[in-house]
């Protein structure tokens, strides 16, 4: 199996597009793991991608902006809302990396309903809140829907000077161009295309993480991270689902 390289910069997108989102005031922290650690909660037909001899959990606050169907405008009020995600980073038979989420917490009950009913991600309805002040911004959520209860997060930084182009760690965490999720009996693979992050340096100044604890791999989090970085953005959309186990060919893209 060939696998595709990591690239900063997205490939052309393939299929019709299905969304478009924008990603504001993104943290991203990251641990180090063993593969076989995470390779059972990997979907099928794909396995854990390895940098540097390590596969990775990351812990992911933001913010999602003026979130659309389609090729369609934002969906007011609905499209907008904090999200935290925990994931870990995979490769399918085709040799394309992507990821693969544990949780979506989000603060809008109706895009959990949707997402997990479009797509079987396993969005989680939590009360969240992003807060920036004094060059910090903390971001919290405590989850209501499903249990348990107790997945929660609190996460305090700085972020700081711009990350260098061409960091190779930087680039494997955040350069993704698609999902691998289990839904309706089959792995698929979500495609995606966004701009180059701008990514910088951050400083943890508080964590305090149940999230991943609950979602696996427990005792992660009770560790420094390995990485802490952070982005102010990127607008980003999706493309339709296709097979993990199916090439994508001309007669997929639009």
């Amino acid at each position: 199996m060939l696998v595709q390289p990591v690239t900063a910069t997205a490939p052309s997108l393939s299929g019709a597009q299905i969304m478009s989102q924008v990603w504001r005031d993104l943290t991203f922290l990251h641990w180090r793991v063993a593969p076989e650690v995470v390779a059972a909660l990997m979907p099928p037909h794909t396995r854990p991608d390895v940098h540097d001899g390590s596969s990775w959990v990351g812990l992911i606050p933001f913010r999602m902006v003026g979130a659309g169907v389609g090729r369609g405008p934002a969906v007011p009020w609905l499209g907008s809302f904090a999200e935290t995600n925990v994931r870990l980073y995979s490769v399918d038979e085709q040799g394309r990396r992507g990821i693969v989420f544990r949780t979506l917490e989000a603060s809008r009950l109706a895009v959990v309903l949707g997402a997990r009913a479009a797509f079987a991600l396993p969005y989680a309805w939590a009360k969240m809140q992003v807060v920036e002040a004094d060059g910090v911004l903390t971001y919290s959520s405590n989850r209501r829907w499903p249990s348990p209860r107790a997945a929660a997060t609190r996460i305090v930084v700085r972020p700081g000077d711009p990350l260098p182009a061409g960091d190779v760690l930087g680039d494997f965490l955040t350069a993704r161009w698609g999902l691998h999720t289990r839904a309706f009996g089959r792995t698929l693979y979500v495609p995606n295309r966004h701009e180059t992050w701008p990514l910088q340096r951050a400083e943890l100044l508080h964590l305090d993480d149940a999230l991943v604890d609950v979602c696996g791999p427990p005792g992660v989090s009770a560790r420094p991270p390995d990485s802490v970085l952070f982005s102010r953005g990127v607008r980003t959309v999706f493309a339709v689902p296709v097979d993990a186990k199916r090439p994508v060919t001309g007669a997929d893209r639009r």
